[in-house]
């Protein structure tokens, strides 16, 4: 039986977790409204990327809901500058999506220490890998051609800085070594393992299947706020903190500019 308190909550998911919220939300203490957002928003700019989560925030109905939740990590940035401006936001102190698959901030430390060059790959990465029109003409890599051949770049920079191009993009998978799939419990069948094991094969690098852990998704929903969220209050932004804490809150310019008292609490980070 659940013992925390109800409360309606917001929950705005990258498509990611489709599969695992789902899964979460089910078993939730709390009544949970969930919108899901498409998975290609990490390949836009960081401030491209915060307006358009910063527009979803801002459609929430303040009357319907206690607070809102975020299902992301801190994604290279995407959520810097995200504004509470009527209710609270809580978001994971987690770096990205693999810290809410694999369930905690120290195991997700713990996996990348022990096997660095990992390229990692869960079920809802590939079933949402396709993203839409608008999303893709807006993406760094359309916008830069990381896509093109080696003819459309050279046709574009002449041959000489079309090979420097093709070998800038293809160096980030030289980092890699060793693909791993995170199964989480809620995968259909093992279709998604088998692509993920036959491209490892391709690349030349080893497989490994690993056990995902969807604690702190769980807490997420429950409301069960420890130490490994952030609470922002309204009139509180998000931004990085370069530490082990990744994330704080601080005052929006717009209330640091009025000088106005703070709207609930005496504590910026509003961390519980």
């Amino acid at each position: 039986m659940c013992k925390l308190a109800k409360m309606r909550l917001k929950l705005i998911s990258c498509q990611v977790f489709c599969r695992e919220a789902e899964a979460v939300i089910a078993r939730a203490c709390n009544w949970v409204d969930v919108e899901f957002l498409p998975k290609g928003l990490h390949e836009l700019p960081c401030a491209q990327m915060c307006d358009r989560l910063q527009a979803v925030l801002d459609g929430v109905d303040p009357g319907r809901f206690d607070a809102v939740a975020f299902a992301y990590g801190f994604c290279s940035h995407g959520l810097a500058g995200l504004r509470a401006r009527t209710l609270p936001l809580v978001v994971p102190r987690a770096h990205d999506c693999i810290t809410l698959l694999l369930g905690s901030h120290g195991r997700y430390m713990k996996e990348f220490d022990e096997n660095p060059g990992t390229y990692y790959r869960s079920c809802g990465w590939l079933e949402n890998a396709v993203n839409p029109d608008d999303i893709n003409a807006l993406s760094f890599a359309r916008r830069n051609n990381l896509h093109a051949s080696f003819e459309g770049l050279a046709a574009r920079y002449g041959e000489e800085d079309a090979r420097y191009l093709m070998g800038a993009m293809g160096g980030a998978s030289e980092h890699y070594s060793r693909l791993a799939f995170i199964e989480t419990g809620v995968e259909p069948d093992d279709r998604f393992e088998r692509e993920s094991r036959q491209d490892a094969e391709r690349r030349g690098w080893a497989f490994q299947k690993i056990r995902g852990d969807l604690t702190l998704l769980q807490r997420l929903v429950d409301g069960d706020w420890n130490e490994e969220f952030l609470i922002v209050k309204p009139g509180f932004q998000l931004e990085p903190t370069y530490d082990d804490a990744l994330v704080q809150s601080i005052k929006t310019p717009e209330v640091l500019d009025r000088g106005a008292e703070r709207v609930v609490g005496s504590d910026p980070s509003c961390s519980s």
